[in-house]
């Protein structure tokens, strides 16, 4: 019989290749890592290099590139620093929500599918189990995801 981590790594090795099948990539309006970065700038507000740095444990090669790409893009503007600092930051444009709306619409159509014999609280339950999985995650990177 398995060990309960032997069928955790396992399932969650399983639900990132299953998840592009839930929602093909072909259709999405941004890059897995413009989806994921946008999504931070989002949540927390205009962000640096520096700061996205931190928040990702990136280097700011890595983030240049996608940043540059983002820009060019015209998901994301360099604004001055709202709190005053030298350093310029990174904010989502309308366009860059209207695309990061849309991808997260087709996620959650993708997940409805998945999810139509569950219960509301089977899925909560899911839902509640994948937080509590991140929160420890990031409890151990010392790099917590903002939440409301």
């Amino acid at each position: 019989m398995d060990k309960p981590i032997d069928r955790i790594e396992r399932e969650t090795m399983l639900l990132g290749r299953y998840m592009h099948m839930v929602t093909p990539r072909v259709d999405w309006q941004l890059d897995r890592s413009a989806y994921i970065l946008l999504s931070r700038i989002q949540v927390e507000g205009p962000m640096s290099i520096g700061q996205l740095g931190d928040a990702f444990r990136l280097d700011a090669s890595t983030l240049n590139r996608q940043t540059a790409a983002m820009l060019r893009a015209g998901v994301v503007e360099r604004i001055p620093d709202p709190d005053g600092g030298i350093a310029r930051k990174f904010a989502i444009t309308e366009e860059g929500e209207r695309r990061l709306d849309s991808d997260r619409a087709r996620n959650m159509a993708g997940l409805a599918k998945v999810l139509t014999d569950w219960t509301p609280e089977e899925a909560q339950q899911l839902a509640d189990s994948l937080g509590r999985l991140n929160l420890s995650i990031e409890r151990l990177d010392g790099r917590p995801w903002p939440r409301d």
